[in-house]
Parts: C-alpha cells; structure tokens; sequence
C-alpha cells in the first residue's frame, strides 16, 4: 500500500486527499486547524500532530498551502530555525505540490530537493471544489521527467487530465496563465450578462444564447455567475462554496508579477485585478470568485 503524506487540508486539499483514500492508499495528515484533520479522520486518514510525524515512513508527500513563503518554509525550514521537509522525509520520498505559488518559489524549492537527491514537482491544480470533490482536478506539472513518471501514480488518483509543462516551476507559470485567463473571462461574463439584465433580458435566456454563440466560455457552460440559472452553481448557493474571491486576486496578482518580470503586455489581465481588488475591499474575500457579478449589479442600475 502506497503511503502517502497529505499536509494542508482546506476547501482543495481535503476532497484530494479523500479521493487518494478512496484509491486505498494510506494517507497520513496535517493542518493547522484539528477540525479539518478530523473530518478526514472518519474518512480512514491518520490524523497526525506534526510535519514531522506526517512525513514519516511516506513514500510521497502532497502540500496545498496557500502561498510561496509558506511552501519554502514547509519544505526548506522556517524562520524560526525549525527544520524543513526535506530534513525530515526518508530517502527516495516523492514531493509534490500542488499548491499555487510564484514560479520562482516552486524552482527554489526544487533546486534545493535536487540538491538533496529527492524529486520535487509543482502539481498545481485547475477545477474548482467540485472537481477535486469528483477526482477530476487537471493538474499541470512542472519537473524533470522522472518525477512527473512517478508523480502520475499519485495524481491520477485525484484527477482526469495530468499534463507535464515542462521543468520545475513551469507547472506554475501554466496555472497563472491558466487563472489570468479565468480572471478576465469571468469579468467578462459577469459584465455582459449584467447589460442583459440591465436592458430586461432573462440571464437564463441570455446565458442559453450566448451559450450558443461565440461569447460561449467555460464559466457559461459550467459555473454560470448569475444566481438562479445554473442549481449547482456557486452562484446558486450564495456564492459557496468555491473558489475565493481573495485567492483569484491572489492569482491575478502573480500573474501581473511574472508579466512584469518577462515584460509581457496584460493590460486585460491589470483591469481584471484591480477589479477584484475592487471587490474584495467591499468584503467579499471570502465569497466565491464568481460573486464579482454583484459589483456589476451594485454599479449599474440592476
């Protein structure tokens, strides 16, 4: 039986380690919040007290934690001279994470995993809840070929489409390409089903329009914005649960930081991050990205 450590269990990280559960590996937690270890608990997981104790005895270790200064301080140690991951896993252990951090993070730590002979790739994932909920998470894989051989073995037990990038962090730039994108067409959604609205179109019937014309997108087919039009939607649940409205500008913001660093054009990308920007000040962090709908509708006359 493949054992395997699981550290980080929120909205993401605690359907993918159920699924890795279900495939009748042995899964070994850890989070900061015990609530969250213990639901996985009746699921059949090891509920553990540390990193530390975790990791031991797994052959692969899978985090999702929320940003870069907490993945390096995970794996390469914190400040406050408390050990790393990589002090602390057995020879041979596979690293994956799956978190989505800066490129630049995710190619430090595999440089220093090289450095100590393991095999590191950053797994970010696309697919929202319900599709770590279902097992068909994408994960875009950034590493040297024989990591992502082996990391496959891990993630398709968590997933339906695995691509390998490229080397080490360019799962990364994938997903914040993959995001900046979501970002805009999001925005871009909310807007024009909102000048429906605003000019007496049913978003129902505007949605099933443009679903069959060019303006169709992934949000329109899948994760309709507009309460009421699509039951499993977000949108439908008072915008819970999903994908925060504070991690989409936190995505949106790593994407504007590697724009700036290559010198690449995002003029769609900025205006789809200060809308955000815009939006979470009004104290929608935690709602669902797709709430964004609703500062359309607070500034225009719907």
């Amino acid at each position: 039986m493949t054992t395997i450590a699981f550290i980080g269990l929120g909205n993401m990280g605690a359907p993918m380690a159920k699924n890795l559960l279900k495939a009748g590996c042995k899964v070994q937690v850890f989070d900061l919040v015990e609530e969250a270890m213990l639901e996985l608990e009746s699921y059949g997981a090891i509920v553990t007290k540390s990193v530390n104790d975790a990791v031991k005895q797994a052959n692969a270790v899978v985090t999702m934690l929320p940003a870069g200064e907490h993945v390096r301080a995970v794996y390469l140690g914190d400040h406050s001279g408390g050990p790393g991951l990589l002090e602390l896993v057995e020879p041979g252990t596979l690293l994956i994470d799956s978190s989505t951090i800066d490129p630049e993070s995710a190619r430090i730590v595999a440089k220093h995993a090289d450095d100590k002979g393991f095999e590191f790739v950053d797994a970010p994932v696309s697919g929202g809840v319900a599709g770590a909920a279902a097992g068909t998470l994408t994960f875009i894989v950034g590493g040297n070929d024989r990591a992502f051989d082996r990391a496959e073995q891990v993630l398709k037990h968590m997933g339906k489409n695995i691509f390998h990038a490229g080397k080490a962090g360019d799962g990364q730039m994938g997903k914040i390409c993959n995001n900046l994108m979501l970002g805009i067409l999001m925005s871009g959604t909310c807007e024009a089903l909102n000048l429906g609205i605003d000019n007496g179109l049913d978003p129902k019937v505007l949605s099933s329009i443009m679903l069959q014309s060019s303006g169709r997108n992934w949000a329109l087919e899948l994760y309709n914005p507009c309460p009421g039009v699509m039951e499993n939607a977000p949108a439908s649940n008072h915008y819970q649960p999903g994908f925060m409205s504070k991690l989409m500008l936190k995505d949106l913001g790593l994407g504007l930081d590697s724009a700036s660093k290559s010198q690449s054009s995002v003029p769609m990308g900025a205006l789809a991050r200060n809308l955000y920007a815009f939006h979470n000040a009004a104290g929608n962090e935690e709602l669902d990205f797709s709430s964004l709908f609703e500062f359309y509708q607070k500034n225009s006359g719907g």
